[in-house]
């Protein structure tokens, strides 16, 4: 009994990662390098020191994930830096609106920054539940966003 609940927790990380591409996911570590090439002895063209960026997974090779980052840089990056955690980040020039419902006319929450990272609670019909700062959530535009894809129902 015990060896089988060991293998489904050993096996549950690396089932998270095998999704078919394109996927979001988020950089889990506080440095992730990209690199040129699905190895360690490819160059690395980009040490990102922000966890919970959002990511959009491209290709899946073994260890390997062709990732592209919010500002639209592809390189490769190790699964291990990687976290199915979804997220997303504020985009735009000015500050966007977070609502205490999925509609404008409700009480607005919130003005968020552009580059403010959130995790993504839920969306649908173009509204996602943005928690940002740990205890501060609201609704937002999908548009205001990047990490989700439109049309897409995130539970």
């Amino acid at each position: 009994m015990l060896a089988g609940v060991c293998v489904a927790l050993v096996a549950a990380p690396a089932s998270a990662q095998e999704k078919t591409p394109p996927y979001w996911a988020s950089i889990a570590s506080g440095q992730a390098m990209m690199r040129t090439g699905p190895g360690r002895n490819f160059p690395g063209v980009w040490l990102y020191q922000r966890r919970d960026l959002p990511i959009r997974v491209l290709k899946i090779y073994p260890n390997w994930r062709y990732i592209e980052d919010p500002d639209g840089v592809r390189g490769w990056m190790l699964v291990t830096l990687l976290s199915d955690r979804r997220t997303a980040i504020v985009r735009g020039n000015q500050p966007r609106p977070l609502y205490a419902r999925a509609d404008e006319s409700s009480r607005l929450k919130y003005k968020v920054e552009p580059g403010v990272i959130g995790r993504v609670d839920k969306c649908s019909a173009g509204w996602c539940r943005l928690n940002v700062a740990g205890d501060r959530s609201g609704y937002v535009h999908l548009t205001d966003i990047w990490g989700v894809s439109d049309g897409e129902a995130v539970k």
